[in-house]
């Protein structure tokens, strides 16, 4: 009989740890589903506003980054930027109260609310790292019973967040690997993908099935349409490393008295940027608003014209919204400047097909943007369901990586997680996560 309640009481805490994941990754899989639907919304809202005139945007955006600046300093504290520094430190922290700070269920709320204000105000960001730190946040919710279990339910809350966002199983699992994690735990990793799987099939019976861009069938033949690849693998890892490059430093701290006017002034600074932002949508006729996905797509299907000068404007604004501190992604516009970058380059290489040169774009724009190189080209070809294009997009990847590495030493979001837990204080820098 002791031997039977010993076996029950073990089945019975196996069993209690799978169901807290599976739970958990229905929760994500919600949560995303209400995040995508409020981006949409909001920035069909704003997209209403500037049809009435597009001046509105040099009132309206200001004043909306100040706010949600504000909201994200003072009432959701933890819950500026895209999120996923945040989840990160959180594994990485040994100090409870402030794991919990970070991915808390009030600043998850605080990150749906203020993320989506951001883009009815018209910034240029995106909705996927905050599912991100949202998923981590409900996952971390469901592991209060079993805290030293925590660390592996952040893991896989961040991969289903991304899984869910996108409709990307595949690219979950790496992410957690490659960006969240950056090691394989094995007692985790079976639970992980049960994660993934209930988050992604709740999004999908609430969605349906959908591939994020639309199936894409570009091939690249070996030959001199080749030469794109380096090309626009160079030129990603050379402009997402800088983007990285000026996060970073925008984060630590600008020196000089700009530095110190930014630091004084935080909300001012945001909407400064949003003033910014504002021009760019201006002279770009609207189009660096919001997340870029429409844009990004139309460039992938040959739907919409590629302005040369897309690209620039498009990263100028994504780069303003993310030094503002507002909450927002940077996934969904890292493809759209990619996407640009792909599109601009069209006249070099007359007998390519448009939307081989915008998937490479988008792979190796967003490896310079994230140094996560595999995780680039497993999202963007899950996203299309492109397979011919796997090889090219792997050697744009490596090439982009080692470029953007010369640029900026630091990986982005795991400079910005060490920078949140430097200023959290030294002690709590030291714990190693637990599975």
């Amino acid at each position: 009989m002791r031997r039977l309640r010993g076996a029950t009481r073990d089945a019975f805490g196996l069993w209690r740890h799978r169901l807290l994941f599976l739970v958990g990754g229905i929760g994500v899989g919600l949560a995303a589903v209400l995040m995508a639907w409020l981006a949409d919304a909001a920035q069909g809202a704003f997209r209403q506003g500037l049809a009435l005139s597009p001046l509105l945007a040099l009132g309206l955006t200001p004043a909306g980054f100040g706010l949600c600046a504000w909201l994200a300093r003072d009432v959701f504290p933890n819950a500026q930027g895209s999120g996923i520094p945040q989840v990160i430190a959180a594994r990485q922290t040994g100090r409870i109260a402030l794991r919990r700070a970070l991915v808390s269920l009030r600043v998850a709320a605080g990150k749906i609310v203020v993320m989506s204000l951001g883009l009815l105000f018209g910034a240029s960001t995106g909705r996927e790292g905050p599912t991100v730190q949202v998923g981590a946040a409900i996952m971390a919710a469901a592991g209060h019973l079993t805290p030293e279990r925590v660390p592996g339910l952040i893991l896989a809350g961040g991969a289903a967040g991304v899984a869910a966002a996108f409709n990307t199983p595949l690219a979950g699992i790496v992410f957690g690997i490659e960006e969240l994690g950056r090691a394989y735990e094995a007692r985790t990793g079976g639970l992980i993908v049960a994660a993934i799987v209930a988050a992604g099939l709740t999004a999908l019976a609430l969605t349906g099935n959908y591939t994020y861009f639309g199936s894409a069938d570009a091939a690249l033949p070996f030959g001199p349409g080749w030469i794109a690849v380096p090309l626009l693998g160079v030129l990603g890892g050379l402009a997402g490393g800088g983007f990285a490059r000026v996060v970073i430093l925008s984060a630590r701290g600008l020196p000089g008295r700009l530095g110190a006017a930014v630091a004084g002034r935080p909300i001012l600074f945001a909407a400064a940027c949003g003033l910014g932002v504002a021009l760019c949508g201006l002279a770009s006729g609207g189009a660096v608003h919001g997340t870029g996905y429409e844009e990004a797509r139309a460039l992938l299907h040959g739907t919409g014209a590629a302005a040369w000068d897309f690209a620039p404007f498009k990263f100028l604004a994504t780069l303003l919204s993310a030094v503002s501190g507002i909450p927002g992604g940077l996934f969904a516009p890292s493809l759209s400047v990619g996407a640009g970058l792909g599109a601009a380059v069209q006249g070099l290489f007359t007998g390519v097909p448009v939307a081989a040169l915008v998937l490479i774009g988008m792979v190796a724009y967003l490896t310079g943007v994230l140094q996560a190189p595999i995780t680039a080209f497993v999202i963007v070809t899950e996203m299309t369901q492109d397979h011919a294009l796997m090889i090219p997009l792997m050697v744009a990847a490596l090439i982009a990586d080692a470029v953007s590495k010369a640029v900026c030493r630091e990986g982005l979001y795991h400079a910005l997680a060490q920078i949140l837990l430097e200023r959290a204080g030294p002690e709590v820098r030291t714990a190693a996560p637990v599975a």
